[in-house]
Parts: structure tokens; sequence; C-alpha cells
């Protein structure tokens, strides 16, 4: 017998991350709790709460993970057991919200693969890198104190075209590490990024650009990665293993950051990564404001593919409470029993003969 349960947490952020077309100060957080024969398995995704920059929104992933899960379910009625983890992908990443998805179900059937066998994690991707984590902050809110992750060794500042102003300058001078412009697609020709940069450059060790334009502008971000002195990096824009192969072939990057809701899963991203890196880029692990227990996840998942610093610090929430609990195996933690008692469960299948 497989029984899935989907559970939505909403969550204020401690502190708001403005970027230039969203402002971070909720956020939902979908887990799925999946138990077949006495053993659970967790998996966690955070879905933006509109559709945004070839980012599906909340409504359209919760309608995804349903038709997954029926899905899912079918398979467990016919095949008599939840298929292996590395399959899970295979199942169906026809469009972004099912890439996520089938990012949530992947998670949770590895946690329990690795739970049922009693291993840890680390048997299965062994620890090669001492990856460090970035914060994230923003330029376009000036009231809102930033934190910076002592642990830090890069932070990613979400910006705007525009000069920068006085108080941005001396926000920037502060910091003691790498800085990554993130411009969210948002800018329109180069001389407005660059311009942005010098200024930058002035007061702050500047490691690279992040994404200035849309997703798919290869033309574009070539143009530009040519007169820039620093690296260009594409988030929204890397998606995909042909994704990467179109970033290499026209030079539109010299970094990507891989995100595995974004791609379709852990299988994905790791795949994605390791080609990514055989071709020359850099690359690092992003993120969607998860909770502990993704953010976990994606520690392991770092710690074994990238040495770039990644989203893989905590995010600080208003009334941070037992988000998470010690396991003996898998991923060493799961949300906590409070934590899904205060969520609302959303969805609850059960299917196969026990």
């Amino acid at each position: 017998m497989m029984e899935a349960t989907l559970f939505q947490e909403d969550v204020v952020l401690e502190r708001r991350v403005q970027a230039s077309e969203q402002d971070h100060r909720e956020r939902s957080r979908l887990f799925l709790r999946l138990e077949e024969d006495g053993v659970a398995g967790y998996g966690e995704v955070d879905p933006q709460p509109y559709r945004l920059n070839g980012d599906p929104g909340i409504v359209e992933v919760r309608d995804a993970i349903g038709a997954a899960l029926v899905q899912l379910g079918d398979l467990v009625a016919r095949e008599g057991a939840l298929p292996p983890w590395t399959r899970v992908a295979r199942l169906g990443n026809e469009s972004p919200p099912r890439r996520v998805a089938s990012a949530l179900v992947e998670m949770a059937v590895l946690d329990r693969e690795l739970r049922n066998a009693s291993r840890s994690i680390d048997d299965l991707w062994p620890p090669r890198f001492a990856t460090p984590s970035q914060s994230t902050v923003s330029l376009l809110d000036t009231e809102t104190p930033w934190h910076i992750d002592p642990a830090s060794r890069r932070v990613r500042v979400k910006t705007a075209p525009g000069s920068l102003g006085t108080v941005v300058l001396e926000r920037l001078a502060t910091l003691r590490v790498p800085v990554l412009l993130d411009f969210n697609c948002s800018a329109n020709h180069d001389d407005e990024v660059l311009a942005q940069v010098e200024q930058a450059r002035r007061v702050c060790v500047l490691a690279a650009v992040e994404q200035p334009y849309a997703v798919g502008n290869v033309v574009d971000h070539a143009r530009l990665a040519a007169r820039l002195e620093v690296d260009l990096s594409l988030d929204e824009g890397a998606r995909s293993l042909q994704d990467v192969a179109h970033i290499v072939r026209h030079r539109a990057a010299t970094m990507i950051c891989v995100k595995p809701a974004r791609v379709g899963g852990l299988a994905n991203a790791r795949t994605i990564i390791e080609r990514a890196r055989s071709l020359g880029l850099k690359v690092y692990l992003g993120g969607f404001f998860e909770s502990p227990y993704a953010r976990h996840v994606h520690y392991a998942l770092a710690q074994s593919t990238v040495e770039e610093p990644s989203d893989i610090g905590l995010v600080d929430v208003a009334h941070n409470v037992d988000e998470v609990s010690a396991t003996a195996s898998s991923f060493g933690l799961e949300p906590s029993a409070s934590l899904l008692e205060r969520a609302t469960a959303l969805t609850v299948l059960r299917t196969g003969a026990s």
C-alpha cells in the first residue's frame, strides 16, 4: 500500500528580499510524505507565488503534483512497488510545473529508499567539496537590514537597471566577500548593466553578473559576456542539458546556477552540473527559500558536485520553531511532526495492495 500526503505551510521570511519583479516576503512550502510498507520518505519544493521568468506559480505546481501522484499511484498499482528514485525524473518532465512536481516526488522516493535500506546519502553521493554557502540581499530595499551569514563566501545582491545611489553604494562597501549582481531578467541593454558594474566595482569585489536578460536570450548575453571583465552567470536560463549546450556554443555565460526544483529534481541537477563542469562552466546550486529540510538535501548534493558558493544556508523565517527532526539514516533530517501538524494537508492518495 502506498500513501501520499501533500502538505502546504505558509511562512513569513524574517527579512524580505526585494527583486526586480517580485518582493519575497512570504513563501508557501509544499511537503510530500510518501509511505510504503511502513517506511516514509519526504520531499519539499517551494514554488513562486505566481509565474515569473519561466518558473511556474504555486497553483500550477499543485495541479501538476496532483497529476504526478495519480501517475505514481497507477504505476505502483501496476508494478506492485514504488519505482527507483532515479526513474522518477523520466516519468514526466514535459512542462515547468511538472518538473517541480517531479522534483518533489523524487526527493520523497529517494528519502524513503535510503531509509528502507538504512543507508546515508553520503553512501550514494560521497562528499567531494567543502561547498561554502551564499547569502542573498537586495539593493532595491534600503530599509531592511542586511543579514550576511558569517559562513557565506559570496553574496547575491538583487538589483535592477539604474544608477546606484549613495546609500546603496555605502551598503555595498560594507561587504567583505565577493558580490554577484542579480538582475533577474530586468536589463534592457548592455550599457545600463556595464554602468552599474563599474559603480559596484569601485566599492566591492564583484564576482559576477547574474541573468541580466530574458530566459533564452543567448545573443544579448553573449555580447554582454564579451564586454564584461567579470563572470556572467545564467540562472533562469539554465534548465536543461540543451540549455547548457546552447550557452557554451554561443559563449553566453561562464557560470550557471542550477536549481533542482527547476530542472526536475536531484538526478537531473547532478547530470546538468557534471556536464556543465566538463564543458568549462563554473556551477553553483541555487534555491527557492526552502526550509532547513530541503536546504539540507541540497547541501548534500552541493558537497558532492560543486565548489562554488551555493544557496545551502538556512533561510530564517518569523516564529522559526521545530522545523526539522533528526533521523538515523538518509539525509539525517526530516520535516518535524509539529511542522506537519501546523501545515495544511491538501491531498491524500492511497493505492496498491498491501
